[in-house]
């Protein structure tokens, strides 16, 4: 897909150099005044001022790949620093939010200049050694994105539609990371085995590394029609379909069911509860009645925020990365663009489609900051001024020190000391009593569901 197409396709792009064999098709296709063509050298010096020198819609191009190149890394790396940083952000959803960043900072790194290069000259300049190695990198953050994407939706289903089937924990979260890391690297060798560099115009080899593609060399017409129409049934399709289905039905036990546990159920019990009881202070009962329909509503509604974040996301991923899976099958599989005759408009769209990629890397940090409260905290933490006085620096401690002490509370409600003192004031019988200390267990539970979501 992206790994592929972003090397390669300067050999489909322009209408000149691509299918050219001979130094006279060149002249004959440039139209190139004979008094020019005396030379090669003259030759190159000619194509490279009048044909590969950046046009004006390309210098648009090139502004565009700067900026994603600059959000990408940044925003990535602010979102690596931010769950590194604090403890209580070190959830599994943010575990596998890093390993989606790490993989958009190692494709924004190494391959987006080499890609720019490429579609802006058509030439490939880093040899045969990176040939193979930056396009089986770019890849390889391909099914990594894809697989960490994959594991968050199951995750996220497994915690809302069946909570009592799996219980994710981080540790299982950081070996679900490397096995996607092993299975990433082990699947995406057959694209570096291929990859080769060759000529565009073999009369010219010794004398400009001009025209020089980086492009797949399968041997037999059928290999890359099988191997293409693979990589996008694993790496886009079959896994697009699974989240799909995984947040649709995540979307209608949110918002469309009541969930176990929710407001409505601890309503109806706690109705009960006050008909039943001979509490002679009522407002106790009111009190924590009220707290524990505040602690269900924070927890639906946390849960809510995050998997609307990450719909958003996959929402992200399949539209950047349509335009590229659709073009890869065009042409490698059905041989779309061979015989066709407007180039410059296939050039334009597989240019288009390689930007995409690169913008869904820095969409990802955009789409955090404006649906996640937590990660826009941090965001702006590391803006601000680190020149702060210390009254500032007190109340950033006080702040985050009642954090954690609600955070805590599910801990801290479980003590037997606790559940006494409650059954002191409230005047409760034996019974009562336990009614209490069932629902104590019960807020703990929720609270500590709400704080993992």
């Amino acid at each position: 897909m992206s790994g592929i197409t972003v090397i390669s396709d300067c050999g489909e792009s322009r209408p000149a150099v691509a299918h050219m064999n001979n130094t006279s098709e060149v002249e004959h296709h440039l139209r190139i005044p004979s008094v020019v063509v005396d030379e090669d050298e003259e030759l190159v010096k000619y194509i490279w001022r009048e044909y590969l020198q950046p046009k004006q819609y390309e210098w648009v191009l090139i502004a565009g790949y700067i900026i994603v190149f600059l959000v990408s890394l940044i925003g990535n790396s602010l979102v690596c620093f931010a769950v590194w940083k604090n403890r209580h952000m070190r959830t599994v959803t943010n575990y596998f939010i890093v390993n989606l960043s790490f993989a958009d900072v190692l494709v924004t790194v190494t391959c987006l200049p080499a890609s720019l290069v490429v579609d802006i000259t058509e030439t490939w300049f880093l040899g045969n050694t990176l040939c193979k190695i930056v396009p089986y990198l770019q890849t390889i953050s391909v099914s990594v994105s894809v697989l960490t994407l994959s594991c968050i939706a199951q995750d996220r289903w497994y915690a809302i539609c069946h909570p009592l089937m799996f219980k994710s924990t981080a540790r299982r979260a950081r070996k679900s990371i490397v096995v996607i890391w092993l299975v990433s690297c082990t699947i995406m060798v057959p694209q570096a085995i291929v990859m080769q560099c060759t000529s565009l115009l073999p009369e010219l080899t010794n004398k400009t590394s001009l025209f020089t593609e980086c492009d797949e060399h399968w041997g037999e017409e059928i290999y890359p029609k099988v191997y293409h129409s693979c990589f996008f049934i694993v790496t886009y399709f079959a896994p697009l379909c699974f989240m799909v289905l995984a947040y649709i039905q995540i979307c209608h036990k949110l918002w469309c069911q009541q969930i176990p546990g929710s407001s409505l159920v601890m309503q109806r019990k706690w109705h009960s509860f006050q008909c039943t009881t001979q509490a002679p202070g009522p407002g106790e009962s009111v009190r924590v009645r009220t707290s524990t329909v505040c602690a269900e509503v924070k927890q639906v509604r946390a849960r809510r925020k995050t998997a609307r974040m990450l719909i958003v996301v996959l929402f992200v991923f399949a539209l950047c990365y349509l335009p590229i899976s659709v073009l890869n099958i065009m042409k490698r599989v059905f041989g779309t663009f061979k015989n066709t005759n407007d180039r410059e408009t296939v050039y334009a769209w597989f240019t288009f489609s390689h930007w995409l990629i690169y913008a869904n890397s820095a969409a990802n940090p955009i789409v955090y900051n404006f649906l996640s409260g937590k990660f826009r905290e941090e965001f702006k933490a590391a803006f601000s001024c680190h020149c702060v006085g210390p009254k500032q620096t007190h109340a950033k401690r006080r702040t985050r020190a009642s954090t954690d002490s609600r955070k805590s509370l599910s801990t801290q409600v479980n003590n037997v000391d606790n559940v006494s003192r409650i059954s002191d004031q409230m005047a409760l019988s034996h019974n009562d009593v336990e009614l209490v200390t069932s629902h104590v267990g019960t807020q703990e539970t929720c609270i500590g569901t709400s704080i993992q979501a």
